[in-house]
Parts: C-alpha cells; structure tokens; sequence
C-alpha cells in the first residue's frame, strides 16, 4: 500500500467531516479576512465602519448553507458584496465570500445557475470598479481574472468528483461482474463434479450389484466362478475409490508447496478397458466399433466421451436386461459421434427420468456438442452424442 501525501489525507479528513462544520469553518475565516481591515486599517484609506464590518459580515455568514442551498447563498453573497462598495464602507481589497461562492456554484450547481452567477459577477464587478473614483484599469483585468480563476477551480472540482464517481461506479460494476463470474464458475464445478462422481458410484455400484447378486448362487456349483464374482466386486469398489480420491483430491486445498501427484482423466483411448470390464464383470456382450480416423479431442471432450459411454453402459446394466450392446465410434470432419446400442427392454426403460441421460446431455452440451436417446432401430435403447472436434485442434494435432 502505498504511502499518501499529508494534503491527500487532509482532503480525505474534510471529506468524511460533518459539512455543516467544515462549512462553518469557511464562514469564520472569510469573516476573519473581512475583518482585518477594521482590526488593521491601512493608513491613508478610508476606515472600515460598523456598517461596513455588517456588510462585510453579511457576504461571510451564509457560507454556512453554502452546500445545502448553494444558489440562495450565492444570491445573499452576490447582494451584500456589492452594496458594501456602492455605500463606500468600504469593500476590502479582495472578495473573499465572492470567491467562496463562485467555487460552489461552479462545483455544485445547475448549469443555468452557474452561468447565471458567472455573468452576474463579471458584469458587477465592471460595474462596481467603474463607480468608484480611485479604480486604476489594473484593477479590472486583476478583480475580473480572480473570479475567473474561482470559477474554473470549482468547475475543476466538479469535473474530479464526477470522474472519481464513475471510477467508483465502475469499480462497482466490475466487481459485481466478477462476483457473477466466480458464482457461474463454482456452479459449473459443482455441476461437473458431481456428474462425475454419479457416473463413477452408478457404474460401480451396478458392476458390484451384478456380481453381488451372482456370487450367491454359483458359491457352492462353482467356487471359481464365484471366487471372480467377488473379485470383480473388489476391483469395481478399488477403481470407485481411486477415481473418487482423484475428484476430491481437486477440491481439498493442500497445505503442502508440492501438489500430489494425480492420475489423469479417462478418455477416448480408455473405451476398450471400459468395455471389457463392463463384459467381465456383468456377463453382457460388449462390442466397441470404430470408424474413421480417429484423432485428439480437447481434454474436456477425451472426458465427455468416456463419462457418457460409462453412463450409458451403466443404464444399460441397470435398467435394459440386455444380453449385449454396442458402443460406437464414428470419427467424421468436423465432429465425432458416440453410439451406445443395447437390445434390452426399449426406450422407457433406461432412466428416462433421472439423472443419468440428463447428465449426459449436460456433459455434451457443456463441450459444443448436443444428445439424443430413444428407441434403437431394431428394437432396444440408443444413445447418440455428437461432440465436435474444433477445426484449430485438427489442423495443430492431426
């Protein structure tokens, strides 16, 4: 943080100070200036009167209201500066509550007021000087140049603070913006992670459900079926564990300078392993077909592509009492197309209201891409998501 200047933190006190005070401030002094010609008179001049001294008081004390009611002040200032001249009390050398005013008026009226004011002072100024005897002509480039001057301070005031007004509105603005940004992000994240952790306890689960279910009836027929039973069962709960630590372990804050270690997220190339173990461990025919040249997607896509297949197979296991299914992959230009294709029970009975197919059109909609499922061609349940592949990739990566 830097260090400010003592003027800085005195215009930064006045600020935060009660106006009527500081006001009342301004007022004392422009009476004390006024008084200094009566208190130290000049010697050859002309006394400063009791009815001077009133005169001269009269354009200090409404300084007072000089920001609650800036152009009355101004207008009781304007009458009594010149009066004081006319009736030879005599003025002083300079108008101190002239000046004030004009600066306020500049700083904090409206501008037809402030033009008002200008032309008025300028005008009685002239006027006044020309009525006097002993006006030399310096005095009117020096009276009518220090209003001038007044004037062109206030409205330099008024120019700062409204500058100042619309770096704070903006300041405002951009951090209600990030604010916005920083909620979106988190609820992105929070959305992205919890299809995540759905995706990896729903396909494990299923698989243990599976094997669970089977293990009971073969434990006696044939131990070594049953023995593969419940290590399917083990190696479904270990790779839950391990994918679930890898989520988590993005949201837990490390105390530590060196970050762990963290295994990457599955992708595309990790479909064959998903298919085999979804065959292994349920019994249900699994075949992966591609077609095309396949090439690199973006890391978001890679994990798009595997999660949905996983959903998808999950269902399948879940839901369809299918004896096989398929999972497609159709490398095209500009996009590639995922197919899960199973010949279970049709199209109301894979989860059609819950989570699953919404979460996989989410993860397609959040990679530019778009899903739909329903019935297969020959019967059975079909999901088809097309993810794009952005053109700026292909041509860097393939």
């Amino acid at each position: 943080m830097t260090a400010r200047s003592p003027l800085a933190s005195v215009v930064a006190r006045l600020r935060t100070t009660n106006p009527y005070a500081v006001d009342a401030a301004v007022a004392a002094l422009v009476l004390f200036a006024v008084s200094l010609q009566w208190l130290f008179p000049d010697e050859g001049d002309d006394p400063l009167t009791w009815r001077g001294w009133l005169l001269g008081a009269a354009t200090a004390l409404p300084l007072v209201w000089r920001r609650a009611a800036p152009f009355a002040t101004a207008c009781a200032v304007s009458v009594a500066t010149p009066t004081q001249a006319l009736y030879h009390a005599p003025p002083p050398d300079l108008m101190y509550g002239g000046f004030v005013v004009l600066y306020t008026m500049a700083a904090l009226a409206r501008p037809w007021q402030r033009r008002l004011m200008l032309a008025g002072w300028l005008i009685g100024v002239a006027v006044t000087i020309r009525h006097r005897e002993d006006a030399e002509p310096f005095e009117y480039a020096f009276q009518l140049l220090s209003i001038v001057c007044a004037y062109a301070l206030g409205a330099l005031a008024r120019t700062q603070r409204a500058y100042t007004a619309e770096l704070e509105d903006r300041a405002r603005r951009l951090e209600r913006e990030r604010a916005a940004d920083t909620a979106r992000a988190m609820a992105q994240e929070r959305s992205r992670i919890a299809r995540d952790m759905h995706d990896i306890l729903a396909h494990a689960v299923s698989l243990m459900v599976v094997q669970a279910e089977a293990g009971p009836v073969v434990v006696r027929s044939d131990p070594a079926r049953a023995e593969a039973a419940f290590e399917a069962i083990a190696t479904a709960g270990r790779d839950a564990m391990t994918q679930l630590r890898r989520i988590l372990g993005v949201l837990k804050q490390e105390q530590s300078a060196v970050a762990p270690q963290r295994l990457p997220q599955p992708g595309v190339a990790a479909l064959p392993g998903l298919v085999r173990q979804v065959g292994e461990s349920t019994g249900l025919r699994v075949e992966l077909r591609v077609t095309g040249e396949p090439r690199p997607l973006p890391p978001d896509t890679e994990v798009a592509a595997y999660r949905i297949a996983q959903e998808a197979l999950t269902n399948t296991v879940k839901h369809a009492y299918a004896s096989s299914a398929t999972v497609g992959l159709d490398w095209a230009e500009g996009e590639v197309t995922l197919t899960v294709t199973d010949d279970g029970r049709g199209p109301a009975a894979p989860d059609g209201g819950g989570h699953g197919l919404i979460g996989i059109r989410e993860r397609a909609a959040a990679c530019g891409g778009g899903a739909v499922s329903g019935g297969g061609p020959d019967g059975g349940f079909r999901v088809v998501v097309r993810l794009p592949v952005p053109a700026g990739r292909r041509a860097a990566l393939g």
